[in-house]
């Protein structure tokens, strides 16, 4: 059988103004095409119009499109018309087609690099915006709560109960672990310098002390940060993309009232419940070192571990617990609520939910701690 016949291009001019290329064979990938050099001769010779003749056309793909392209591009110049009729249906498709996209356009570079000073400039401007953001929607916020307090904010008791399941009992999974842990590595870290002086049973001190005031409250905080702050704004922003909070507002719904209170009150709620069932874990993965590697009794650990960590240590843990389960919530739904209309803005500012609410977490730790040791808790 034979194969097929090579891309071959013959040339008449059917008029002294009218060039007719005949195309025959199979115009493939791969063939070695016919040149442009003899058309291009004869458009200088006085053409002004080209037309096509596809009859013995066998076969064709992206390499008869390319030649047609670069015949486009020679003829542009010299003013000459291209007649595609005589082309295949699908050859005209696929030029019509290129012909509607348009032509990708270079980026110009700046002639002149931006200043330090105006680079400095765009910052100042970008926190002021961000800074009245802020203060409106904790002035919304404020309002929405005032509502709630007099008994006539609007949202929905049911998804209350609801963001309060994810926000406490789904979340005791990832906070077991990551206390245990956090309490076995604070046992270690005590015990490579007190078994230097043979008081390993002060474990109990560094473990119930650190966990119970600031450990506890913080890995929580961190955890919910990255657990169910950043769902916040995901949510959130998939609303804003979708323009269901803009739905809301022209149903009379305030977004304030019907999105953010009910996972503003759910986190708060949920962090000290959460703190104190971190604090236990984080005990007793202190426990856990003390017992099984220093030869102290649990009834040791247990005594030393009530005398050294009174109450006042649980309250403070459980007073921070709630500024950061405020954080995380607001953080949350501030981002989303300002999230832009694309999906990768969802996910900046599912990001910046994140890193927000870990900074101001942080933040307010050291802010807490000096205020606790002024007072002498």
């Amino acid at each position: 059988m034979n194969g097929p016949s090579p891309p071959r291009l013959e040339l008449t001019r059917s008029a002294p103004d009218i060039l007719e290329l005949r195309l025959s064979g199979s115009w493939r990938m791969g063939s070695t095409l016919p040149s442009l050099e003899e058309a291009t001769g004869l458009l200088a010779g006085g053409c002004r119009r080209i037309v096509f003749l596809a009859g013995a056309l066998e076969g064709w793909d992206s390499a008869l499109l390319g030649f047609l392209s670069r015949l486009e591009a020679a003829c542009g110049p010299l003013e000459v018309e291209i007649d595609p009729g005589g082309l295949p249906i699908g050859v005209r498709r696929l030029l019509d087609l290129a012909h509607a996209a348009p032509e990708r356009e270079e980026t110009p570079r700046e002639a002149n690099p931006v200043s330090l000073l105006a680079r400095l400039g765009e910052v100042v401007l970008e926190r002021r915006q961000a800074g009245r953001d802020f203060i409106f929607f904790m002035g919304g916020l404020t309002v929405a709560l005032g509502r709630m307090l007099a008994g006539r904010a609007r949202f929905r008791r049911s998804e209350l109960w609801l963001f309060i399941q994810q926000s406490g009992s789904q979340a005791l999974g990832i906070v077991s672990l990551i206390s245990f842990l956090v309490g076995v590595i604070l046992a270690f870290v005590g015990a490579v310098q007190l078994s230097m002086f043979g008081a390993e049973i002060f474990i109990a001190n560094l473990v119930g002390i650190g966990m119970a005031r600031d450990m506890g409250a913080m890995m929580t905080g961190i955890i919910m940060a990255g657990r169910t702050g950043s769902s916040f704004a995901a949510q959130l922003g998939t609303m804003q993309v979708n323009e269901e909070i803009d739905a809301l507002r022209t149903l009379g719904l305030p977004p304030m009232e019907f999105l953010v209170l009910p996972r503003m009150i759910a986190m708060v709620l949920m962090m000290p419940l959460l703190t104190c069932y971190s604090d236990l874990l984080g005990i007793l993965g202190g426990a856990l070192v003390g017992i099984g590697m220093f030869d102290i009794t649990p009834m040791q650990y247990y005594l030393q571990t009530v005398e050294a960590v009174p109450m006042v240590h649980f309250g403070v843990g459980v007073a921070k617990s709630l500024v950061y389960g405020a954080v995380v919530a607001l953080a949350g739904c501030m981002k989303g609520l300002q999230c832009g209309s694309s999906a990768s803005a969802v996910g900046e500012a599912t990001t910046s939910a994140v890193v927000t609410a870990i900074i101001w977490i942080v933040v307010w730790c050291a802010i807490l701690t000096v205020i606790f040791h002024i007072l002498g808790i």
